[in-house]
């Protein structure tokens, strides 16, 4: 049968039939090749452009923050915001105008605390007191704004606030008036401020700015006492009666019998003492009575701790002749209570106390 046929050849070579199917083969593996090259090239491109925009943000970011250093570092500030520098230090005072500003500033203190020394209790010296607490306020407010050395910053402050507190217990010090009233010189000693005034400046002297500032005298509480027993005042008394006051408080007392507005008389009785008054006239007495310390015969008062009473009940003294004698009141009373006491007793405002 007429026919084609093929033989393939021993020596290792393709026939045609192998040769075109090779060939067709490499055509299909080329154009793979090219499909594949194309994806592969597209995805280079899509990570290039990733790439690209990565390195623009991260070029974007580097710059802002750049910019921002730049800005931190130069002084600057984006638009909107606002800045604040701060004041310029204030250059420390030269030690010499100190001391010239310091002395200029306490002079009129100081010449009215003197004026204080001199004065005489009573009226004169509450004026002097009120003036030289004006001045310490005066003289407290003109430290504070003194410029001062770097050294004398904390002693000058110090010294204004001890002076302020002066102020105040000037005012406070002065004598209120009436009975039961502190002396001034007494009420200043036992102040803060004087002391606090002392110790600043003691601390600028240390540093050598000397202060002229001289403080006015002061005294200490005192305590005065009458003898137990002791007449204030002592009327006619020509009766039989007899009065007994016990005094069992923690202070001294006066004891004042008044018939009408007319002071009896008035005894002095210490604390933890008694003491007998005899011939009280036949009468009705009101009996008034002030506790305290330190008794001020000039006032007729004591200085502290006062306290002003009087008994509810009247004193009723008699003295009558009966058959065989005669019959008189003998009374006591006694100032503190007392367990099984029947007398009460009212405050009396100082100024209706009987002198």
């Amino acid at each position: 049968m007429p026919g084609y046929t093929s033989a393939r050849p021993t020596d290792g070579t393709s026939t045609y039939e192998d040769r075109a199917s090779a060939h067709e083969d490499g055509a299909r593996a080329a154009r793979g090749e090219r499909r594949s090259g194309r994806r592969r090239a597209r995805r280079a491109a899509g990570l290039g452009a990733t790439a690209l925009a990565l390195c623009f943000v991260l070029a974007a970011c580097a710059a802002d923050g750049g910019g921002a250093d730049r800005a931190g570092g130069s002084g600057g500030s984006s638009p909107g915001t606002a800045t604040s520098s701060a004041p310029p230090p204030t250059p420390s005072a030269d030690p010499d105008a100190y001391r010239k500003a310091l002395a200029h500033s306490l002079a009129p203190l100081d010449k009215a605390l003197r004026a204080v020394d001199r004065a005489h209790e009573g009226g004169s010296l509450d004026k002097a007191l009120d003036a030289a607490a004006t001045k310490a306020d005066a003289a407290a407010d003109a430290l504070q704004t003194t410029r001062t050395p770097d050294d004398a910053g904390a002693g000058n402050s110090q010294l204004a606030t001890a002076l302020r507190a002066l102020g105040q217990d000037l005012k406070s010090a002065r004598g209120q008036g009436g009975r039961c009233a502190t002396s001034p010189r007494v009420e200043l000693g036992t102040a803060q401020s004087p002391k606090s005034v002392e110790d600043a400046t003691r601390a600028l002297g240390a540093l050598g700015y000397a202060v002229a500032l001289r403080l006015p005298r002061t005294e200490r509480a005192k305590h005065r006492r009458l003898a137990n027993g002791a007449f204030l005042r002592d009327g006619s008394r020509g009766g039989l009666g007899r009065l007994t006051v016990n005094n069992g408080t923690g202070t001294d007392a006066v004891v004042t019998l008044t018939r009408g507005r007319r002071t009896a008389f008035s005894v002095y009785v210490r604390r933890g003492s008694n003491t007998t008054i005899r011939s009280v006239d036949s009468g009705s007495y009101t009996v008034y009575f002030t506790t305290g310390e330190d008794w001020n015969s000039a006032k007729s008062s004591f200085t502290r701790e006062c306290s002003f009473e009087k008994f509810d009940d009247r004193a009723d003294f008699r003295t009558v002749r009966v058959s065989g004698g005669t019959q008189y009141t003998v009374l006591t009373f006694t100032l503190n209570k007392v367990l099984g006491g029947n007398a009460s007793t009212s405050t009396v405002p100082p100024g209706e106390f009987p002198s």
